[in-house]
């Protein structure tokens, strides 16, 4: 049974865009229907969080929208090898809630999600996901792209097994 969740930002909560304005500033599209899916996780007791490369006040300020317990910014990143990872992150929370890797979903799609990816019990990705996070072992391949429900996709699977 999943007791926590965990997702990457772009390409999975968002369709991968970078979206620029002419003044330079960056914009992200998130879908309504992910931010849903977590809240009703969260309600039904399973914490979610985020755990991304990026340290963008945009994805923190969707994640305090959300009130989700967990927020990496900057992690698992090629940029600052000095990061944590995000399999160390997800190290760290599992170890404040006392629980293991094998009852953790993470959703991810991209190469710096594979460690992670290829540790957790429940694994997913968007189908739009590379062809390296598509070839992991026993990886869920979700049917909704990233950005336009995968995330929703996967909580609505995680609180209908909860009621069986």
């Amino acid at each position: 049974m999943v007791k926590l969740f965990l997702t990457d930002v772009d390409g999975c909560l968002t369709d991968g865009g970078m979206y620029y304005t002419a003044e330079g500033d960056v914009m992200k599209r998130f879908c309504v229907y992910d931010g849903m899916g977590m809240v009703c996780l969260q309600q039904a007791g399973i914490p979610c969080g985020i755990l991304t490369s990026e340290n963008s006040a945009i994805v923190k300020a969707r994640a305090e929208k959300l009130k989700l317990q967990y927020l990496y910014l900057g992690v698992g990143s090629k940029v600052n090898p000095n990061c944590l990872t995000k399999l160390q992150a997800a190290q760290e929370i599992c170890a404040q809630l006392g629980i293991s890797l094998s009852e953790v979903c993470f959703v991810g799609d991209d190469i710096n999600d594979l460690e992670l990816l290829s540790s957790v019990g429940y694994p997913c990705c968007p189908p739009n996901a590379r062809p390296e996070v598509l070839s992991i072992q026993g990886i869920k391949v979700l049917h909704t792209p990233g950005g336009q429900g995968a995330i929703r996709e996967i909580c609505d699977e995680i609180l209908l097994e909860m009621v069986h």
